[in-house]
């Protein structure tokens, strides 16, 4: 069995494969603070509650985006699980070229999100992942990774909003039931919402432009926490997938051990 770990800047989520089949997943809120023993009593009480054997974890698979965590994840995997973990960089074997430059600038979820959307969905695509920082990842019909474009993620841009003015409150984001906010809240939901629907459809139909339609129009893949949200309101989101990192993960991991065999 295969645990695989994404390190983000706000969440960090976990999973385990057993073969190809995901079996349990859970998210975490990221603290820089949290030491190796809290993440393993983490772990050994996630894989508890799932009914999963601990001892039965034979690999660990991490991408992570927070340089700070890596010791503390490396530790943990060797202190609990008695594992040395893999972690996936610009280097690791993936399938994919990454014409980023420089590439080692390029995240690991990323690249494991453009490798499980070219194996899940195929080339070209556009994967959109709403994390801290909201990415547009393109990848051409010969399976290269392009680039993209970066924004501010929505919470990010939401506690801004918050804390930069004196009357404005702190609101919930989500999708009002009309555009003309009859009132402070609203108002600021609206905004926030259409407003962020608005900015993703503006960046991918400049980057689907820019793909073209030969040999087809590429598919949009959404992905993280508010990716299902933003999709109802998107007129170019075809596919929501919470797990596309977790599986861009296991697919790296598996392609490294092909070396060994």
């Amino acid at each position: 069995m295969l645990l695989v770990i994404d390190a983000g800047n706000t969440n960090t989520s976990l999973g385990v494969f057993d073969g190809p089949d995901l079996v349990a997943h859970w998210r975490l809120t990221t603290l820089r603070s949290r030491t190796v023993d809290e993440y393993g009593v983490h772990a050994r009480n996630l894989f508890e509650l799932a009914n999963l054997d601990f001892q039965a974890i034979n690999a660990i698979a991490i991408a992570s985006v927070v340089p700070p965590l890596n010791f503390t994840l490396k530790t943990m995997a060797e202190t609990y699980f008695h594992l040395t973990p893999f972690f996936v960089d610009h280097t690791s074997d993936t399938g994919l070229t990454i014409l980023y430059e420089p590439a080692s600038d390029v995240g690991a979820d990323r690249i494991v999100d453009a490798v499980a959307a070219i194996e899940k969905y195929g080339a070209p695509c556009i994967v959109v992942d709403f994390g801290t920082a909201t990415t547009f990842n393109a990848i051409n019909s010969e399976a290269q990774y392009l680039g993209g474009a970066i924004t501010p993620g929505i919470m990010i841009s939401s506690e801004a909003l918050f804390e930069r003015t004196a009357k404005l409150p702190r609101v919930d984001f989500r999708r009002p039931q009309k555009i003309i906010g009859s009132s402070t809240n609203t108002a600021m939901q609206s905004g926030l919402y259409h407003g962020f629907v608005g900015l993703v459809d503006g960046v991918l139909r400049k980057m689907i432009e820019e793909l073209g339609s030969t040999p087809r129009r590429p598919r949009v893949i959404a992905t993280g926490g508010l990716a299902s949200l933003i999709a109802t309101g998107s007129e170019f989101i075809e596919l929501v997938d919470g797990t596309l990192t977790l599986e861009g993960l296991r697919l790296v991991y598996e392609r490294s051990q092909q070396h060994f065999v």
